[in-house]
C-alpha cells in the first residue's frame, strides 16, 4: 500500500492554484473521493479547502485519525460540522472568498447550495475542467503505479487463456479473471466521473453479446445479468469460432489502466479475423501520430478516417445507430479522464505525460465484436505502453 509522497500533494495543489490565479478564483472546494484522494492522499470524509495561494486545508469528519495517517498535508484538522468552516477559515486567518470553485461536473445541487451558503453566498464557478487538467499530466511517481497496473493486467491476460472454454458461461469467465485480479491485488473499485458511469471489473463478451448495445459510453455493453445492471457479462454459454472479448480494468493502489484482447476457441470468420487485423493497424497509425502538440480531435479525425477507408463505417465503435464518437480515453484514478480522442476536441492538444486508453473496435450485430486496446503515456518522441500482453489474436 502506498502513501501518496507530500512532495507530490504540494506539486498538484500548486499546478492548480495557478490555474486558480489566471482565473481569478480565490479558492477550490473539494469534496468527490477521487479528487480527495488526488490532492490529499486520502478519502475520509470532509472537504480539501484551497485557497489560491496557501497551504490546503482537510477538514475531516470521519475519520479524523486515518485522514492524518494517510495525508501528506500538514494542516489536517477535524470538522463536526458544516458550519464550522467559517470558523477554522478565520481562526487560520483566511478571508472568506469572493469567487469560489465546485466540482459542479459531480457535485449534487443540493449540497452545492448548501456550501455556497455557508460561504457567503457569492460568486461560483466550475473547478472542474482545471482539476480535470491538472490530473491529465502524470508524474513519474504516478505512471510507476500504472506500470504496477500493467503487470497485474497481463496476470488477468495469461489467466484468460487458461480457462477460456467452451460450454462456460461468459459469467464464469469473468468470475474467475475477478477472482485472481482480487487475490493479486486488485482494489475493486474502478472510478468514473461521469453521471451515472458504473463500471464492476470490466467487460467479457462472447459472440453475438459482445454486439449487444447498452446505455453506457462505449463501444460495447454487452447484455447483463438483468436491467437493474444492463451491461457486462451474461450467462450466455461460449461457442466454439466466434469472438470473445476481454475488455478488463487494473486498479491497484488508486490508479487504473485498460486492455482489450480478443480470444476464439477454434477459428474465428475470416471477415472478423480482417476485422481485428485492421482494428491493429489503426492502432498503429495513432503510434505513429501521437505527438505532443497534436490536437484530439486530429488524432481521432485520423484515425476514424482509415477506418471507414478500410470499409466499418456502420461497423466502427458501436453497431450503427449506437456507435460512440471517441476512440480513446484518459485514464488514472478515474477512468474518463483528459485526454479524449474523440470528435470535437479540436482545440486540444496532447502533452508529455499524459496517459490515454485507445480502443478501436468493430462490431457486427448478431456475430459479435473484435478490437484491442492498450494504455500509453505520451513522451516527447511518441507513445510508451503502460500494458504490453501479446496482441496477436489467442487462438484457443
Amino acid at each position: 500500500m502506498r502513501i501518496t509522497p507530500k512532495s507530490e500533494l504540494e506539486a498538484r495543489t500548486a499546478r492548480l492554484q495557478g490555474m486558480m490565479c489566471q482565473m481569478d478564483i480565490d479558492a477550490a472546494i473539494l469534496l468527490q473521493n477521487a479528487d480527495l484522494f488526488y490532492f490529499t492522499g486520502s478519502i475520509q470524509q470532509g472537504v480539501c479547502y484551497i485557497p489560491a495561494d496557501g497551504e490546503p486545508l482537510y477538514l475531516v469528519r470521519k475519520d479524523f485519525g486515518r485522514a492524518r495517517m494517510e495525508s501528506g498535508l500538514q494542516k489536517i484538522m477535524p470538522l463536526t460540522s458544516m458550519r464550522e468552516v467559517v470558523g477554522i477559515l478565520q481562526k487560520q486567518g483566511i478571508s472568506l472568498p469572493q469567487k469560489v470553485g465546485f466540482e459542479l461536473d459531480v457535485l449534487p445541487v443540493a449540497l452545492f447550495q448548501r456550501w455556497h451558503k455557508i460561504l457567503g453566498g457569492g460568486e461560483s464557478c466550475d473547478i472542474s475542467p482545471l482539476i480535470r487538467s491538472v490530473k491529465a499530466i502524470k508524474s513519474d511517481y504516478e505512471i510507476a503505479i500504472m506500470k504496477d497496473c500493467g503487470l497485474l493486467m497481463d496476470k488477468i491476460y495469461q489467466r484468460a487463456k487458461e480457462v477460456i472454454q467452451v460450454g462456460k458461461t461468459d459469467l464464469q469467465i469473468a468470475a474467475e479473471l475477478e477472482c485472481l485480479a482480487r487475490k493479486e491485488g486488485h482494489q475493486g473499485i474502478t472510478r468514473f466521473r461521469g453521471f451515472n458511469s458504473e463500471l464492476f471489473f470490466g467487460h467479457i463478451f462472447s459472440g453475438a453479446d459482445g454486439a449487444v448495445p447498452a446505455y453506457l459510453d462505449a463501444p460495447l455493453g454487452g447484455l447483463g445479468l438483468n436491467p437493474s445492471i444492463g451491461q457486462g457479462a451474461s450467462y450466455k454459454k461460449i461457442a466454439a469460432n466466434e469472438p470473445i472479448i476481454v475488455d478488463f480494468i487494473a486498479a491497484f493502489d488508486g490508479y487504473m489502466v485498460d486492455m482489450t484482447r480478443t480470444f476464439v476457441v477454434g477459428k474465428l470468420p475470416a471477415k472478423l479475423e480482417k476485422a481485428y487485423n485492421d482494428m491493429r493497424l489503426i492502432q498503429q497509425l495513432l503510434a505513429e501520430i501521437a505527438r505532443p502538440g497534436i490536437a484530439w480531435g486530429e488524432l481521432y479525425q485520423q484515425c476514424y478516417d482509415l477506418a471507414v477507408s478500410l470499409g466499418y463505417k456502420d461497423h466502427f465503435m458501436g453497431n450503427a445507430g449506437a456507435q460512440v464518437s471517441f476512440i480513446g480515453h484518459g485514464i488514472g484514478v478515474e477512468v474518463d479522464e483528459y485526454p479524449f480522442i474523440a470528435r470535437g476536441f479540436d482545440e486540444q492538444v496532447l502533452e508529455e505525460k499524459m496517459c490515454f486508453a485507445f480502443e478501436p473496435k468493430a462490431v457486427y450485430a448478431g456475430e459479435g465484436a473484435v478490437g484491442i486496446e492498450n494504455t500509453f503515456w505520451v513522451e516527447a518522441d511518441g507513445l510508451k505502453r503502460l500494458t504490453y500482453s501479446d496482441e496477436q489474436l489467442v487462438e484457443l
